[in-house]
């Protein structure tokens, strides 16, 4: 693989980039990582919160990450044959984000997180008097601010518990635990947040909680949210960017139904299933007359997924399926120009995606110098993943859509709640076997980053 540090001053910024804020520094506590882990979402029930961090009326906290990489491809994979090499240098905050929890009592909370994604939209009027004195409207920046949660929780039982307002749909792994410290990749795993949404949240009503004992424990959760839309379906991401929330209000004829089960009855080890069923999609759309002549087109989309951690290993591994009912009607419906998804090509969305892909880590502190030393986390990723993986109809699956990826990295842990990341990956485009090759260009990279999450002050 080759990697792409060519000067000193890049050297520079990566290691600036690298170093922990003596913000974090201050609270380190005096225990490591590993003893003193964070839960796998911000919100937790408040049954578990008082275990977790003491609080008893409200907390603030939040979560981001930031990266450089090194690349050796181009931007568009789909254009210039097989050869898209190219040898580019990006840096990002990918997202930043804000939480906060208030207990009302101990029956109601509430809960919420705005998102700032690629560093928010910046939006400024201007009065242009050497333009006739017209006023000018100026993107300045192309991120998003998103509400990704606002809910109430009513708590009943551990059995059972209710949910309503905008909340996180935790189909697959990454969406489940989507915090940066709970996946070793400097970003997301690619196969998920390729061909579903990430994070995916949607407003609905949600009813989840615990049952069993020993080696028959479980957690479940079941919603109903706002249905995907077909607008949003292509090629390249399947059903990826078909979440509602262009517009004020979401289309609510066709909704969504999402459910989760989770076995903890093994300590250390957790076994998710999950399911996502939306009957018509097409009901969901900007214009749902457009899709007039077809009979429907529901969504199913399936995954499991599974963590095992003890001191000295964590191992994560998922798979996720799904099927497009009238994939083919989907496609052959034209939008507008003017509005912000696919067109073309890019438009040509599959009947059936998927994506796999299982990762190792290995705890060196406690391996070797158990309690004493940096907390350092050698890792290794292999994933699948192919948004165009079965066609419909006449269609034609677009062999550029398959890629084998792995992925290689170091974690050091400089806090309990804050890592700084490295990895190297490499895509192997148009194969669905890790070792194969393939007429593209394998598209490599080298990227450095840093992650947090945590509770900054609660009472």
């Amino acid at each position: 693989m080759r990697l792409f540090l060519n000067n000193t001053a890049t050297l520079h910024l990566l290691l600036a980039l690298a170093a922990p804020s003596a913000l974090f520094a201050q609270e380190a506590p005096a225990s490591n990582a590993a003893d003193n882990e964070t839960p796998d979402t911000l919100h937790v029930t408040p049954s578990s919160a008082d275990d977790f961090f003491g609080y008893s009326k409200f907390r603030v906290g939040g979560y981001g990450e930031m990266y450089a990489s090194f690349l050796n491809y181009g931007r568009n994979r789909f254009y210039g044959g097989t050869n898209n090499e190219d040898k580019r240098r990006v840096i990002a905050i990918p997202r930043a984000v804000i939480a906060a929890d208030y207990r009302f009592n101990s029956h109601w909370d509430l809960g919420m997180e705005i998102e700032f994604e690629a560093g928010g939209v910046g939006i400024e009027q201007e009065l242009e008097n050497t333009e006739n004195g017209e006023y000018e409207t100026e993107l300045e920046s192309g991120g998003e601010v998103a509400l990704e949660q606002f809910h109430l929780t009513r708590h009943i039982t551990s059995a059972f518990n209710i949910r309503v307002g905008h909340q996180v749909v935790g189909l697959g792994l990454t969406n489940a635990h989507h915090e940066p410290i709970f996946f070793f990749g400097t970003v997301r795993p690619e196969g998920e947040t390729t061909i579903i949404p990430s994070t995916w949240h949607e407003t609905g009503l949600a009813f989840f909680g615990s049952f069993g004992r020993g080696a028959a424990s479980f957690d479940y959760e079941a919603m109903v949210v706002a249905g995907l839309n077909a607008d949003g379906f292509g090629r390249d991401n399947w059903v990826g960017r078909g979440k509602q929330g262009l517009f004020e209000v979401d289309n609510f004829k066709s909704p969504g139904y999402f459910g989760r089960l989770d076995w903890n009855g093994v300590k250390g080890l957790r076994v998710g299933a999950s399911v996502y069923y939306c009957d018509d999609v097409t009901a969901n759309a900007d214009k749902p007359y457009k899709y007039s002549k077809l009979d429907g087109a529901h969504l199913t989309i399936w995954s499991f997924d599974a963590q095992y951690r003890n001191p000295y290993v964590t191992l994560r591994a998922n798979f996720i399926r799904g099927k497009l009912q009238n994939a083919d009607g989907i496609t052959a419906v034209t939008l507008s120009n003017l509005s912000n998804y696919q067109h073309g090509a890019a438009r040509s969305v599959a009947e059936k995606a998927m994506a796999y892909g299982i990762e190792v880590g290995a705890n060196l502190q406690n391996i070797f110098y158990p309690g004493r030393g940096p907390l350092f986390m050698p890792f290794l990723r292999y994933e699948y993943f192919n948004p165009h993986e079965e066609a419909a109809g006449k269609m034609i699956a677009d062999v550029r859509c398959q890629v084998s990826k792995w992925v290689a990295g170091l974690n050091w842990f400089a806090l309990p709640n804050l890592v700084v990341k490295a990895d190297a990956s490499s895509r192997r485009v148009g194969t669905d076997s890790p070792f194969g090759g393939s007429d593209y260009h394998h598209e490599n990279e080298f990227t450095i980053g840093v992650a947090y999450v945590g509770w900054f002050f609660s009472k």
